[in-house]
């Protein structure tokens, strides 16, 4: 078995002290990343914030996401460089789906770069479908923008319709 895959992790809520540790993966993670306050914004504001945390208390993956009518939004999902490949997307993508299911929520709405395929795969697998383009929706450097895939996931809502 594969070293890489038995990295022990727990999930639980992001709060405003884990936001150093949480800024120090972005950055690591993305050439264009979230700023400080982009967390602390969504902190105050409500959003689902969850990450996963290894056995010393450290943080390798989070998510971010906001509820709408009837829908969720996922805002921001990243797994640390050196944790990348273990499932851990997966992983939070599963809590999510159980939040969505929780809130009734009928959609998951993401953006993702064009240019990321490996995360567009990851939604793909999940079920995840292209809806639509931004067109210069992510800076891109040199005063450039690159284009974000509107992606969507129906969830299954027959739980929830046979309540209404």
């Amino acid at each position: 078995m594969n070293a890489r895959l038995q990295t022990r992790a727990t999930r639980r809520a992001m709060t405003r002290a884990d936001v150093d540790a949480v800024l120090a993966i972005e950055c690591a993670a993305y050439r264009f990343p979230w700023s400080r306050a982009n967390f602390i914004d969504s902190l105050i504001g409500g959003y689902l914030a969850e990450m996963l945390v290894d056995e010393s208390g450290a943080p390798i993956a989070y998510y971010v996401a906001m509820t709408g009518v009837d829908e969720m939004h996922l805002l921001n999902l990243t797994v640390a460089p050196a944790h990348q490949g273990r499932g851990h997307a997966g992983t939070l993508l599963d809590s999510l789906l159980r939040h969505c299911a929780a809130a009734g929520a009928a959609t998951l709405w993401l953006e993702v770069r064009t240019g990321n395929e490996r995360a567009r795969s990851i939604y793909r697998r999940r079920g995840f479908v292209d809806v639509g383009v931004r067109r210069g929706y992510y800076p891109a450097g040199a005063g450039l923008r690159e284009d974000a895939i509107v992606m969507s996931l129906r969830l299954n809502t027959e739980a929830r319709d046979a309540v209404d």
